[in-house]
């Protein structure tokens, strides 16, 4: 691999007052925050009191990192370990001084990131590649990264030179895999996962950590020899069953297991050829650190269809339930549905209810989905949905209604599984789960080819608002506590501390702290990080507790009595979503029920001829619901032309209804002349959810 390490003009020596490691590996973090989520469970909570209510007054600014070389995507959690700050950010791995922020050393694994790394086409990059966008592990004086091109390599914690690297992916090497999430250290292991999506199996794979070598391997969607292998068909179509590992694990070195969760099946939105539950997608697995041998497992969704990845990571929870101990893992099903299982057995805490849902004889839907008796959702369901305007022309479908398939209409609006890399927190003060998630809808579709992707973030103009949801919910019961909407992109996951303090950043760059048992919003500081940042970690050096945050271009680290006073508050906040830019459905733009690039144009296209990379390869499609271009500019007495250059028949015309074309049969065209300035919506009347925009200028 292509790899440099660039050292500091200036050699700085990490703080002398190194911070104790914790005996017990599940235990609340303290003087150290040794894992991306602060412990091996997940659980992104401290037990430093020095910044409480009460002293949240004196909470200000320490220091600044210099800015990152290439920049980041504002998902990458800092890890703090013996006096360093350790990040990713953009082509780089850093270590900052933790006391002054100061640079320690840099390492980069490969070339510049383009834009940033946060989408799928990442994983279709040739070698060499990107560092994950979560994190790194730090353990014995070594720095675990996963990479984009499915390499996973330790660096030497104090001078960032590289130690080993190991491969995770498969043989041979294919671009469209690579490691997403941050490594995970347990029981002298590292263990990472591997994404599926642009068509693998995705895996856990755990390496030595001293030498690198691979001591096991677990793929997700099980080979004719494992167990499981009997819910999908008897065909090849499980070796590119998808899968994928997105997100840091945790793991239980008491009772030997290793925790994922799950991602969703490929291809994303069809079933048509894999009848069949589908094991091990969209669930919970418990494996053996020492061998990988699948101990237990739950599916939250039976035969995924609606690209429903467990897209946060696991909590491990100790707590009681009616007077006895129980040992815990909290999983988020992406409609906003908590699990609650016993980690040691995958039994649920709640019972269960396999509910009915839409069938689609196509799809070889599954008749039923589980559901926790009594568990309250945190996204809106289709009966909220309901009660407001739906663009006209479309219709309302629910949480598991499919993808209409190619026969039938498509102008399908649904809940989208807005549950998605936003890490959770814990608290055992107040027993419950903090999460953060997406309600919003979106226009579910699906191509004639089922390998088709891209189909699933259509523009819909008019469409409802989305907004952000926070929730904090009773482990024990699975009931919301206290629920909280934020209007445009929702704020980053907290960090959840022992003086009953909720911290978490905003999309303006405000940080907040709420009070963790009501949700109110006590504190602000204007941090200055554009685009908000990732969930903070806490740490104490030198008599001090610290906040660190990791925004797009670098780390703002807080204490009390700090001397950097808040900034100004930024006017813009940088744009949320989904996995690689997808999020739903956005909502009408302001002043107007479209949004997107306006092209000065007379010629329109009724159809679409699009090119689909997302997976990683090349398909080609004819959209026959989409205009091309989408939204066109014109001076006043200008004729547009609209060709129909789809297979099926066209009938272009005014939405209002003051004008229509003939029906165009392909390579037809039609013409209409606009003599008076304003905003026009023309649709096809055949097909009224194709929608496309006339701006006439004087």
């Amino acid at each position: 691999m292509f790899k440099r390490l660039f050292a500091a003009a200036i050699v700085i020596t990490a703080a002398t007052a190194l911070v104790r490691t914790q005996s017990n590996a599940l235990a609340p973090s303290t003087r150290e925050w040794p894992n991306v989520s602060g412990d091996l469970g997940n659980s992104r909570y401290t037990a430093l009191t020095q910044i409480s209510r009460d002293t949240l007054p004196k909470l200000k600014g320490a220091w600044q990192t210099e800015r990152f070389v290439d920049g980041g995507a504002g998902r990458a959690m800092p890890v703090v370990k013996d006096g360093m700050v350790f990040l990713t950010g953009g082509s780089y791995v850093y270590a900052f001084d933790a006391k002054t922020g100061a640079t320690i050393w840099k390492h980069q694994t490969g070339a510049a990131a383009a834009g940033n790394n946060s989408g799928l086409n990442d994983f279709a990059r040739a070698e060499p590649g990107l560092p994950d966008r979560e994190g790194v592990a730090v353990a014995d004086g070594k720095v675990f990264v996963g990479l984009s091109n499915a390499h996973a390599i330790a660096l030497d914690e104090k001078t960032g030179k590289e130690i080993w690297d190991g491969y995770a992916g498969i043989d041979p090497p294919r671009p469209g895999q690579g490691i997403s999430g941050a490594p995970l250290y347990a029981g002298g292991l590292v263990f990472v996962g591997t994404s599926a999506d642009p068509g693998f199996r995705g895996k856990v794979v755990a390496f030595d950590g001293q030498t690198g070598k691979k001591a096991w391997e677990f793929f997700v969607v099980p080979g004719p020899e494992d167990a499981g292998h009997e819910t999908w068909p008897p065909t090849d179509t499980y070796k590119v069953g998808g899968g994928a590992i997105w997100l840091v694990g945790a793991a239980d070195p008491e009772l030997g297991l290793v925790y994922f969760g799950t991602g969703n099946g490929v291809p994303q939105y069809a079933g048509d050829e894999r009848a069949g539950t589908n094991l091990y997608l969209c669930s919970i697995i418990a494996l053996d650190i020492k061998t990988g041998k699948l101990k237990w497992h739950y599916q939250t969704i039976k035969h995924d269809v609606w690209e429903a990845d467990m897209g946060m990571s696991p909590i491990l929870v100790n707590t009681q339930i009616a007077g006895r101990d129980r040992k815990l893992i909290a999983a988020m099903r992406a409609d906003g549905t908590l699990f609650v299982v016993d980690r040691e057995t995958g039994r649920p805490v709640l019972p269960i209810e396999d509910r009915k849902v839409p069938q689609d004889k196509t799809q070889r839907t599954w008749p039923t989905q589980p559901y926790p008796v009594g568990a309250d959702h945190m996204l809106d369901e289709c009966d909220v949905w309901a009660k407001k305007p739906i663009p006209p022309g479309f219709r309302l479908g629910c949480f598991f209604s499919p993808a209409p398939s190619p026969s039938e209409l498509p102008n399908l609006l649904t809940p989208f599984p807005g549950m998605r890399q936003t890490p959770m927190a814990y608290s055992p003060q107040t027993n419950y789960i903090y999460a953060l998630g997406n309600s919003s809808l979106q226009w579910l579709r699906r191509a004639e080819d089922p390998y088709v992707f891209i189909l699933g973030g259509a523009r819909v103009p008019g469409m409802p608002a989305a907004h952000g949801v926070m929730a904090a919910i009773d482990v024990r019961t699975s009931k919301i506590a206290w629920k909280q909407d934020f209007t445009g992109p929702r704020p980053s996951g907290a960090m959840a501390t022992a003086t009953g303090l909720l911290f978490q950043t905003m999309p303006d760059g405000n940080l907040q702290a709420r009070d963790a048992k009501t949700g109110e919003m006590i504190w602000q500081y204007q941090t200055g990080l554009n685009g908000g940042a990732a969930p903070g970690a806490s740490y104490e050096i030198d008599g001090e507790q610290y906040i660190a945050l990791a925004g797009r271009n670098n780390i703002l680290a807080l204490k009390l009595n700090g001397t950097l006073e808040p900034k100004l508050d930024v006017a813009d906040a940088a744009g949320g979503g989904g996995r690689g830019g997808r999020g739903g459905g956005a909502g009408a733009a302001p002043g107007g029920l479209f949004n997107g690039p306006i092209t000065d144009t007379f010629r329109v296209e009724v159809a679409s001829y699009v090119r689909d990379s997302s997976n990683g390869s090349v398909r080609m499609y004819v959209d026959e619901h989409a205009f091309n271009p989408y939204r066109i500019r014109v001076k006043a007495g200008t004729t547009v032309r609209w060709v129909n250059n789809g297979r099926i028949l066209h009938t272009v015309g005014a939405e209002d209804g003051s004008w229509t074309s003939s029906r165009l049969v392909p390579l037809e065209a039609a013409g209409h002349l606009f003599d008076k300035p304003g905003e026009y919506t023309v649709i096809c009347k055949d097909h009224p959810w194709a929608k496309s925009q006339v701006i006439v200028t004087p």
